[in-house]
């Protein structure tokens, strides 16, 4: 791993987290190829957050079936790609969750998470997972600041249920090589030192530098 040259770099955090912008400062930094959560044409979304339970099962699908295609796409090719969020996180944060909030029936959530399990098998995870962990206080900061209209109406317990699991997930995540940062202590969208210590981390997990 230290000499190849990694092809997936995959960042998952909590809505909020920082994943877009460190995304688009990764790559700069290195070269890598973005990719990001098409939010813009996606067909469901608008409906899903007026109806929740209507739509929750072809939302989650339609996220399963475009993460996947994007895998597809970082195996076959030859760059390395910097991916805004993992297929992991859809099976283990948001189906459980619109499940355990009665948003998604029992069926549906087996059907959806035995579809995950199988597609899981067809992939490669990512060579290194970096997720931004943070509090409540700092998604919500940082949701207001961008002010993308339909997240005006997320609330506080989502958003803490999200984040329960989240670490859940993370403390449990044995897939590949992890790094986490903690952002509420590392502003690495205003602090350049803080990026700095990002990139010194990367640094070390991919090329063993230190």
């Amino acid at each position: 791993m230290k000499n190849n040259k990694p092809k997936h770099i995959a960042i998952a955090g909590n809505i909020g987290a920082g994943k877009t912008t460190l995304t688009e400062l990764l790559a700069k930094h290195y070269k890598w190829i973005p990719q990001f959560e098409d939010v813009e044409h996606n067909p469901y979304l608008n409906d899903f957050y007026e109806d929740m339970p209507r739509w929750s099962f072809q939302l989650q699908i339609y996220f399963l079936n475009s993460r996947l295609r994007q895998l597809q796409d970082i195996a076959s090719g030859t760059e390395t790609v910097i991916q805004d969020r993992t297929i992991y996180e859809d099976a283990h944060i948001f189906a459980p969750n619109l499940h355990e909030m009665n948003l998604m029936t029992q069926r549906d959530f087996d059907n959806y998470f035995v579809f995950f399990e199988t597609l899981k098998k067809m992939v490669q995870p990512p060579d290194l997972l970096i997720y931004l962990q943070a509090s409540v206080p700092t998604l919500v900061g940082q949701i207001q600041k961008r002010g993308r209209e339909y997240e005006e109406n997320i609330r506080l317990d989502y958003l803490k249920r999200l984040n329960e699991y989240y670490n859940k997930w993370i403390d449990g995540y044995t897939e590949g090589p992890l790094l986490i940062i903690n952002v509420d202590e590392n502003k690495f969208g205003e602090r350049e030192e803080d990026f700095g210590k990002i990139i010194s981390k990367i640094d070390a997990q991919l090329y063993g530098l230190f």
